[in-house]
């Protein structure tokens, strides 16, 4: 019984600065309805700037003042990012800004190295609070107990700011109709300011205060970012007291799976976010969820039509110039367009649902390591042929995705987002940590094509046969019949029931048709390569392609391949740089707010501006 309690009051410790983030997070969502995937980053530079602090004001008053001073630090930063970076792209739809986010993240990385360097930091002892209690004989130590005390008076502190004051009732009423406060006269761009720094101030003292039992380092960002958005998540968006409850609840299970079960620790949370979202789609104490204002991914600006004669014309010389490229290039060029057409045809896969369909997926990289170790798994164990194992791999992934839409399409917009990462992060988690079949973190090796494939140029050969055959599919499934009900589903679900299409069933198909292609690029992936490894099912691959499609052009039929072949090509540049992401977060940020149709829409209104001045000019 003693070992019980002990154990229930250290999740409760660990559940304090979960609680803070995630509070933060759920209180920007709840008024901007903006996913803040940055503020993990907030987190970190709350426990990098109050380590900083720390050095330099002594003794007990120091200690804590460090920490609330950090937390104002971070609050003000916050404010710099929301008036710089985000309240440019209000407007616009929600992946736009989730893609803004994405960018800061990559900023603030190499800032934080530039800044406090690569090594991790150890944070100081709380003064005065070293040591344990003994609590019915088992030790707890004694900064836990502190933050056992603190949490709930910082919890009981934001409910009477949120309930009991004029700017409670304004962050109320702006989670429930934006658009009547502003009717009312309030100014909804410092609401959004306010909200934003107290949110950011929130994730800054929670970075702070875990500094006695953690440190700081340049991982705790993406570290406590999923965690976060789970609990955030499983309370319901926009909820405190659901935020408070799913941390409780997640750090108490983690503590009891490390002990009993440690193989479910990865895993455990997703598993409880798939189970509270199958009962209650919106979370424990949410309310139903609206995609954005202006859709996710945005109405497309005119009827996407077949490209025109010249376009195919530029393409098929594009594709000559390619086919040729064993003539003139080098063997490693063919592999790095190999690597290029591989990704493109992911990233195509991935567009195929966010452009076409409206579906913002976390988590394709499941559907493209799947596909590989589908491959890798069938060449290993059952010493299966190159070629079964190739026609093999994008089935089982396709397969995978219909299981996993069959149960994410019953929800939408955030949370229909933070499913597909849940199942995602599942099968990542079920490849890492069964090393007997998949090899866990060693990965699965010595997976060559065949005699008469292993060759660099025929293999190259067939990757562009394969990638662009992939990707004119999925043109021409967009142009088909079951692609134009595909986008009505999109446009307006009401509407194209009426008109007899079963938008379930349709959302279904897509789902699995992307899912089957992502996985080809798999299979593409590890045949070339020879090997796979868990970092291919991980979220920063799905997380790359959602940022080339954007950077390609949403909006747009080519936006997916054409972002694809850019990331890559420029990433091959900036990894040569030490401070790669800060210039490559700095990119994302510009295009988001410069050019948010991307690549091919600014080329096309580009083109169509020369055309008019041509025109007048005439």
């Amino acid at each position: 019984m003693e070992f019980f309690i002990a154990q229930i009051l250290t999740g409760l410790a660990n559940a304090s600065s979960l609680f803070l983030v995630a509070c933060g997070l759920s209180l920007i969502f709840g008024v901007t309805r903006i996913v803040n995937f940055a503020h993990g980053s907030l987190y970190m530079l709350g426990a990098y700037i109050g380590y900083s602090l720390m050095q330099v004001l002594p003794g007990s008053i120091g200690f804590w003042g460090a920490i609330l001073l950090a937390a104002v630090a971070v609050g003000l930063i916050g404010v710099a990012i929301e008036m710089l970076v985000l309240r440019p792209v209000y407007s616009a739809p929600e992946l736009f800004q989730l893609v803004a986010t994405f960018g800061v993240i990559l900023v603030v990385q190499d800032l934080a190295l530039i800044i406090w360097g690569p090594e991790d930091l150890l944070g100081p002892r709380a003064p005065g609070l070293r040591g344990v209690f003994r609590i019915m004989g088992e030790p707890i130590p004694k900064y836990d107990i502190v933050l056992l005390v603190i949490t709930p008076f910082i919890a009981l502190g934001l409910w009477y700011l949120i309930t009991r004051t004029r700017f409670g009732v304004l962050v109320r009423a702006a989670t429930q109709d934006r658009e009547m406060v502003g009717a009312l006269g309030v100014n909804q761009a410092w609401l959004f300011t306010g909200v934003f720094a107290l949110g950011s101030a929130l994730a800054g003292l929670g970075g702070a205060l875990q500094l006695p039992k953690g440190g700081a380092d340049l991982l705790m960002d993406f570290t406590i970012l999923t965690p976060v958005f789970v609990v955030v998540v499983i309370g319901g968006m926009g909820s405190l007291p659901g935020a408070y409850l799913a941390a409780v609840i997640i750090s108490v299970l983690n503590v009891f799976g490390v002990t009993y079960l440690p193989q479910s620790t990865l895993v455990l949370m997703f598993l409880v976010m798939i189970v509270v979202l199958m009962i209650r789609p919106y979370g424990l104490f949410g309310r139903e969820e609206v995609a954005g204002e202006h859709g996710q991914v945005g109405e497309p600006e005119r009827p996407i039509k077949p490209a025109s004669g010249r376009v195919r014309a530029i393409v098929a010389a594009g594709l000559a110039v390619l086919a040729a490229l064993p003539l003139y290039g080098s063997s490693f060029s063919q592999v790095l367009v190999t690597d290029i057409l591989v990704f493109c045809l992911f990233a195509a896969s991935l567009h195929f649902l966010l452009g076409i369909g409206g579906l913002v997926s976390f988590g394709h990289a499941a559907y493209y390591g799947g596909g590989a170790y589908v491959a890798a798994l069938l060449v290993t164990h059952a010493e299966a042929p190159m070629e079964l194992a190739f026609l093999l791999a994008p089935l089982g992934a396709g397969l995978a995705a219909l299981a996993i839409g069959w149960v994410c399409l019953r929800l939408t917009g955030v949370y229909f987002a933070m499913l597909t990462l849940a199942f995602a992060q599942l099968i990542w988690s079920l490849v890492y940590q069964w090393g007997d079949v998949t090899g866990g973190d060693d990965g699965l090796v010595n997976i060559w094509p065949a005699d008469w494939l292993n060759d660099t140029t025929v293999y190259f050969y067939l990757a562009l046969a394969l990638s662009v055959g992939g990707i004119i599919a999925l043109r021409h499934v967009a142009h088909s019949p079951f692609g134009y009900a595909l986008r009505a589903a999109r446009d307006s679900q009401r509407q194209a029931e009426a008109m007899g299409i079963d938008t379930q069933k349709v959302r279904l198909l897509a789902f699995g048709f992307a899912g089957f292609m992502g996985g080809l690029a798999g299979a593409l992936f590890v045949f070339s390569k020879g090997s796979v490894f868990p970092n291919e099912l991980e979220i920063a691959k799905s997380f790359d392609a959602l940022i080339v499609v954007f950077l390609g052009g949403v909006k747009t039929l080519s936006g997916g391949v054409v972002g694809a072949g850019f990331f890559k090509s420029v990433e091959e540049v900036l990894l040569r740089f030490e401070y790669w992401r800060l210039v490559m977060g700095l990119l994302i940020i510009f295009v988001v707010i410069v050019a948010p149709e991307g690549i091919v829409g600014s080329l096309r209104k580009g083109a169509e501006r020369l055309g008019l001045m041509q025109g007048e000019r005439r």
